[in-house]
């Protein structure tokens, strides 16, 4: 693929609209269409972003043949259902995170595109925001020794009451896959998938979980990670990370990170910014920090990858399995993990 980028964008929540606003800003890409399960909403999410075309339906996005990929952001629950549908239309497809509400369905999808030859990738932004990278990187070249744990929480306060989308078991609701993913996603990107999961979860009466605490385990690498993640409580969204040789500790935010601060003993703290990583900005400027994925995806498409290092599928498979192993010790379980496709 050569020149423009030409978006398709599926669903039309906040997140939608954050994501446009950020490609707006990105050289040679544009949304071109726009989908969603009512005309009117798609009419007016294309009045306000100046998008050309706007369907009521997701299967005219996917049949658009001036679209080379959609960006899903439906609820978790849609995700399987709207990105196969692309797919099976032969469209290359970034798809929000969680993933999808179970690893069952996230394997499927990966098959899929596997299959048809089609770029798939989970819209995990933190992966590909050049902080984390610069994180990576000093961490793989023994910045810090041997990784011996991971701390990293993401909880809000609300309310969200019992209709909102969050309390919803129907919609993959609860703190985990809204909010979990991410420190799950952090341990997991320095660690890989872990062979021991505990859990312990506070729920609601709905059956989704308002608060779960997470102890994972990595037997071969001497390491474990306590993660938090709350839709009841205001954490303080934190991330550190301690090696045998150092740390590395994130301030708020920790998931669209601006900088972080490397401690070694008989060293002053080194603090490394967005400037330092080579980039002017990410989540705190004006823009909402997704403009990273963006790139990389337009990146791997005109390279002709059908999968992202920055965010390799499987990688999204062992977190969903992870996630899955969660919600089994707490006992949260979705209507559609009884389901079967087609």
């Amino acid at each position: 693929m050569s020149g423009t980028v030409r978006w398709g964008v599926l669903a039309t929540g906040g997140i939608a609209a954050a994501f446009t606003e950020d490609l707006r800003s990105m050289p040679d890409m544009e949304v071109v269409a726009v989908a969603s399960r009512t005309e009117a909403s798609a009419r007016a999410f294309a009045e306000r972003f100046g998008i050309p075309r706007a369907y009521g339906n997701w299967a005219a996005l996917a049949a658009d043949d001036e679209v080379d990929v959609v960006y899903v952001a439906t609820p978790h629950s849609a995700h399987r259902e709207a990105a196969a549908l692309c797919l099976e239309a032969g469209k290359h497809v970034l798809c929000e995170k969680a993933f999808t509400l179970n690893a069952r369905e996230a394997d499927e999808l990966v098959k899929l595109a596997r299959d048809r030859g089609l770029f798939l990738m989970e819209a995990m932004w933190t992966y590909c925001n050049p902080v984390i990278r610069r994180m990576t990187e000093l961490v793989r070249d023994g910045a810090i020794g041997e990784i011996r744990t991971v701390q990293a929480d993401f909880g809000l306060a609300g309310p969200f009451g019992p209709g909102h989308r969050l309390r919803d078991r129907a919609l993959g609701g609860g703190a985990l896959l809204d909010l979990g993913v991410y420190p799950v996603s952090f341990a997991q990107l320095l660690l890989g998938e872990p062979d021991r999961v505990q859990a312990d979860a506070v729920l609601s009466p709905e059956g989704v979980d308002l608060h779960t605490a997470m102890l994972l385990g990595w037997s071969e690498a001497g390491a474990s990670a306590l993660l938090n993640c709350s839709i009841v409580a205001d954490t303080p969204q934190t991330a550190a990370v301690t090696g045998s040789k150092g740390r590395i500790e994130f301030p708020r935010g920790f998931f669209y990170p601006e900088r972080f601060v490397l401690h070694r003993p008989g060293h002053e703290p080194e603090e490394f910014t967005a400037g330092t990583a080579g980039t002017a900005g990410t989540g705190g400027g004006a823009l909402h920090g997704l403009q990273f994925e963006q790139a990389e995806v337009a990146r791997a498409l005109r390279a002709g990858e059908t999968e992202s290092p920055l965010v390799p599928l499987d990688g999204s498979l062992a977190v969903m399995r992870t996630l899955d192993a969660v919600r089994d010790r707490i006992g949260v379980h979705y209507p559609a993990d009884g389901l079967t496709r087609g």
